[in-house]
């Protein structure tokens, strides 16, 4: 991998679409989150006003920008609400995707979890948070990996289970992952792999930089790419890769 130091105003000539996973990446990672019963708090990032008007100039200059990431649109909604208009939002690992408030499903997971999801609500373990509201897949936050949803998971052929270092994401094998989701997109803006530039930091995001044709790591120790942005300093990976990018076409 190189370094995003490294990058060049070339790399960037076919690029018509640049893809950012949400947590570690344009937002710190970690997600707060306490239920009790029925009622569920889940604490809302939102991105630095910095990020906002990278985002627009990026838009300005022809790019595209997709927000890909795990979490639900309510919630990608708001985080992003002072950029709706320029961005297309991607949500729970591929499932949909959102654009100028037009839904495009790429899915339909129901019969896959409507079976497992009563069964891992009714562990009982005090290392659960709680689970994220979602739409098409199951988000279980924890204070540390749980074998009883791994075993729960793993007897069902059709499902995968992915810890994320805070989160268990349970989702349909092969099919329901970030990679879906950027395929479609593609589709959707008729685009080809060679226009599209992804940066992700996690596990989930492994198919994703793959399917990409420049892929950037926000952390090399757990996903590879083209290049790598160090996780040292005192921006977000996404904030280094904004300010590259335009310093190299000003």
């Amino acid at each position: 991998m190189k370094s995003l130091h490294e990058m060049t105003k070339d790399d960037l000539k076919e690029i018509k679409m640049i893809v950012f996973d949400v947590d570690g990446v344009i937002v710190p990672r970690g997600t707060k989150i306490k239920q009790i019963g029925n009622t569920t708090t889940l604490e809302t990032k939102i991105i630095e006003s910095k990020e906002i008007e990278q985002i627009k100039q990026l838009s300005k200059k022809g790019f595209l920008i997709n927000i890909s990431s795990g979490r639900g649109l309510y919630m990608l909604q708001e985080m992003f609400r002072k950029v709706l208009p320029f961005v297309v939002l991607t949500y729970e690992n591929g499932s949909a995707t959102w654009h100028k408030g037009k839904i495009y499903q790429h899915i339909n997971s129901f019969e896959y979890l409507n079976d497992i999801f009563p069964k891992l609500k009714q562990i009982i373990n005090k290392k659960i948070k709680g689970f994220e509201p979602k739409e098409f897949i199951i988000t279980i936050h924890c204070t540390e990996k749980i074998p009883e949803i791994e075993e729960i998971v793993s007897k069902d052929p059709n499902l995968y289970t992915v810890w994320n270092g805070e989160a268990y994401d349970v989702g349909v094998k092969n099919q329901q992952t970030k990679a879906l989701g950027l395929r479609q997109t593609m589709k959707i803006f008729k685009l080809k792999k060679k226009n599209v530039m992804a940066m992700g930091d996690n596990y989930n995001d492994t198919e994703l930089l793959k399917k990409s044709g420049i892929s950037v790591s926000a952390d090399k120790t757990r996903v590879n790419g083209s290049f790598f942005v160090p996780l040292e300093g005192q921006f977000l990976p996404a904030d280094n890769l904004m300010q590259k990018i335009l310093s190299l076409l000003d």
